[in-house]
């Protein structure tokens, strides 16, 4: 049945969108880099629901999320902060390549979630998508705010930070709903209407303030709904 081939084929999708925009990255055009994950982000949050609404559900499907998140979500913003630490022009030839220890740290926190049932619901550790975005948010605020982000020693230190957030034990509320409740999901519709409202004003700039909501919010989650 065709129906059963439309999850895989907007994960295919994913990975597309995250291959083009590697390909961007490496030649400087880190803005594209970030349409191309946004891209791939939308693909990768309709390709699970629609596997869940047409009951067409299967180990392979997981298993292409996986490998199509790694390059969306892995590899391109590995690359991103490669580029971003090259153009600060350090004395320290190799540093560029620092940046691919988001990669490596975000294929840990896949493998991670693909077999820690304590995240069939939420996620433990920040998820791919949510670090990309913010990764590739970096450079409109270099662009906006000039010499805010052109530190190797903020760069390197902010690539420590991210790793570490990718396979913490903190925990991430998901944006799935099992029900359009108020009262069940008041946190979650708080921040996603502040989120909104920042996006609105600042677009790409106020994703690292989103990032920290995201995390704030889902320590306020889970402590109002410890079990949840």
């Amino acid at each position: 049945m065709i129906k059963r081939h439309i999850p895989n084929a907007l994960t295919c999708a994913n990975l597309l969108s995250g291959c083009i925009g590697v390909v961007f990255a490496f030649n400087n055009r880190l803005d594209v880099a970030a349409y191309a994950v946004l891209i791939s982000g939308i693909f990768d949050f309709f390709d699970g629901n629609l596997a869940r609404m047409l009951n067409v559900k299967s180990p392979i499907g997981k298993e292409l999320d996986s490998l199509a998140d790694m390059v969306s979500f892995g590899f391109l913003p590995g690359a991103v902060m490669f580029k971003l630490l090259e153009q600060t022009q350090s004395d320290i030839a190799y540093l560029p390549y620092f940046g691919f220890l988001i990669t490596i740290f975000s294929a840990l926190r896949l493998a991670k979630f693909n077999i820690d049932t304590r995240q069939t619901e939420d996620f433990i550790g920040l998820n791919t998508p949510m670090n990309t975005l913010f990764i590739v948010s970096l450079p409109f605020i270099q662009l906006q705010y000039p010499g805010l982000i052109g530190s190797p020693l903020l760069l390197v230190g902010i690539t420590v930070l991210v790793s570490w957030l990718l396979i913490s034990e903190i925990r991430i509320f998901s944006l799935k709903f099992g029900t359009m409740a108020w009262a069940d999901n008041k946190t979650k519709f708080v921040f996603l209407i502040i989120s909104a409202v920042l996006i609105a004003f600042l677009k790409f700039v106020a994703i690292p303030f989103v990032l920290v909501l995201y995390i704030l919010s889902s320590f306020v989650h889970f402590r109002n709904n410890p079990y949840n």
